[in-house]
């Protein structure tokens, strides 16, 4: 079995990070940034090929991950558009953010990274 290479150029930068936004890797999962505290982050994935909705956020049912800032970073990400603009991530909004924690059940993890 031959095993896919990743590109380097793809990934983000640790610094490139930050919580309250949404990434989509080339996988088509969407990653919402929920809390960093540190080198750790919380955030909430979506299921791969999930569509995001014009107002609702993908995370149903998806619980929240803690991983190294640097882990997260290091996948590979791909421009999408979100509100008819065209970027490697877009800030959400309060609500939008709120939105995922909720659907996520991502509170107690925030709480306990101290985020």
């Amino acid at each position: 079995m031959k095993k896919t290479k990743k590109n380097k150029a793809l990934w983000l930068k640790a610094s490139d990070i930050e919580v309250g936004y949404l990434y989509f890797t080339t996988a088509n999962q969407y990653r919402a940034v929920l809390a960093m505290r540190g080198d750790f982050l919380i955030y909430a994935p979506s299921s791969e090929g999930l569509e995001l909705g014009f107002t609702d956020m993908p995370f149903e049912n998806s619980p929240c991950k803690k991983c190294q800032i640097v882990t997260f970073a290091q996948k590979e990400y791909q421009a999408f558009t979100m509100n008819g603009v065209d970027a490697i991530r877009h800030q959400l909004t309060e609500s939008q953010l709120a939105e995922a924690i909720a659907q996520c059940n991502a509170t107690s993890s925030i709480a306990e990274l101290g985020g």
